[in-house]
């Protein structure tokens, strides 16, 4: 009996365990597993690096870069030029004799004339006459010639039989001579006279096109009245391409050539027969003469746009993640001989396929950081890892 009730007022002080209390004492456990992790994770981890300063795990973690030596490469550059047309080889016509009023004008721009086809004729009414009478003096010293042949023949004839003396027949032999001299002398007058004449009419120099005219009819003219027709020799035309000093260099004769004048959309083939051997040093361009062949659309003195392939250069080549960008232009980065990253600006030239051609601020001997370029700061240490350059082969910019 006693028993008993010890056990019930036991019960009754006790109690039972209720589920909330059990959950709390769950939660508090878990939050003490936690938190003898978190302690472990910090401090025996500190501990271990402690331990082993000079492992792997101690060391410095340099990140890894791509960088390559580009040297210099052979590249095919595509150049972009203005200029004018032209004649390729421009024939001034004016007056070649001693001029006078013109009677006729017998071409137009735009025709096409062989070579010594008059253009116009000059009136030669005194000069015609003036021939006449100096081919008169031709037959009259002729005729002189032919009394003094005579004469000089009968007096050989009669000097052996004593009739004649030898002074004579010398005295007769001069005026036959003289007379043989006055015929030259009559010949050649009347010549120059007929060549003089044939100088009134205004010829072409060399077959070509006609392309200006400035003669009329009734016009009087004389050698110093300047251009009357201007010509393009066989009809030839070239474009007068302004480039830069840069783009000259490495442009050769025989680079090929697409011209296309303003106002149409018609491309003409051409090729570079001459490249400007100055520099203007004003504008610090340069002339490079594209021949083109005739065609009704090509006009002298009008304007065109041209693209010149087949000029060469040894520049460095890049892959275009080496290069970077930004509002100073553009750059990439070099290694320095303590492999620290190095901001190098540069000038950009042509870009295609086989990669950029960098024209400005670099050698070529460089250690260039080939990608992640823009993770890099300037001064940051990094391990370089060297890729072979591409064989320095002609890239041809398309």
């Amino acid at each position: 009996m006693n028993y008993e009730s010890g056990s019930i007022a036991q019960d009754r002080l006790t109690g039972p365990v209720t589920p909330p209390a059990r959950r709390a004492w769950i939660v508090a456990a878990v939050i003490a597993v936690v938190l003898a992790i978190g302690a472990w994770a910090i401090w025996g981890r500190g501990n271990h690096s402690a331990a082993a300063p000079g492992t792997a795990a101690g060391a410095e973690q340099l990140p890894s870069v791509t960088v390559v030596v580009p040297g210099r490469s052979t590249v095919d550059r595509s150049i972009a030029a203005t200029g004018t047309l032209a004649a390729r080889r421009e024939m001034p016509v004016g007056v070649a004799g001693e001029g006078g009023m013109i009677t006729r004008v017998l071409v137009e721009p735009g025709q096409w004339v062989n070579a010594g086809q008059v253009l116009a004729t000059v009136d030669r009414s005194v000069q015609v006459q003036t021939a006449a009478a100096l081919g008169a003096q031709v037959n009259v010293a002729r005729a002189d010639l032919t009394l003094a042949q005579a004469e000089l023949d009968r007096a050989v004839s009669l000097v052996d039989r004593g009739f004649i003396s030898k002074a004579d027949l010398q005295r007769r032999t001069a005026t036959r001579d003289a007379a043989a001299a006055r015929v030259k002398v009559a010949g050649a007058t009347y010549a120059e006279s007929q060549a003089r004449n044939g100088r009134l009419d205004i010829r072409a120099p060399a077959a070509g096109l006609v392309l200006t005219r400035q003669a009329e009819p009734g016009q009087i003219v004389s050698s110093g009245s300047g251009v009357l027709f201007r010509m393009a020799q066989g009809g030839q035309m070239e474009m007068r391409a302004q480039m830069s000093e840069a783009d000259l260099q490495g442009l050769h004769a025989g680079a090929r050539a697409q011209v296309t004048p303003v106002g149409s959309t018609q491309t003409f083939a051409g090729e570079v027969w001459q490249v400007s051997p100055i520099i203007d040093p004003q504008t610090r361009q340069g002339i490079a003469r594209i021949g083109l062949r005739y065609d009704p659309a090509l006009r002298p003195g009008g304007f065109a746009s041209a693209t010149v392939s087949g000029a060469t250069s040894a520049v460095p080549l890049l892959p275009e993640s080496a290069v970077q960008s930004d509002g100073r232009g553009n750059y990439v980065y070099v290694l320095d001989g303590q492999n620290r990253a190095e901001r190098r600006d540069v000038k950009v030239g042509q870009v295609s396929d086989a990669g950029v051609s960098v024209v400005g601020g670099l050698a070529g001997n460089e250690r260039v950081v080939l990608a992640a370029g823009a993770f890099l700061s300037p001064g940051q240490k990094v391990k370089p890892v060297l890729r072979a350059a591409a064989p320095a082969a002609a890239a041809t910019n398309g």
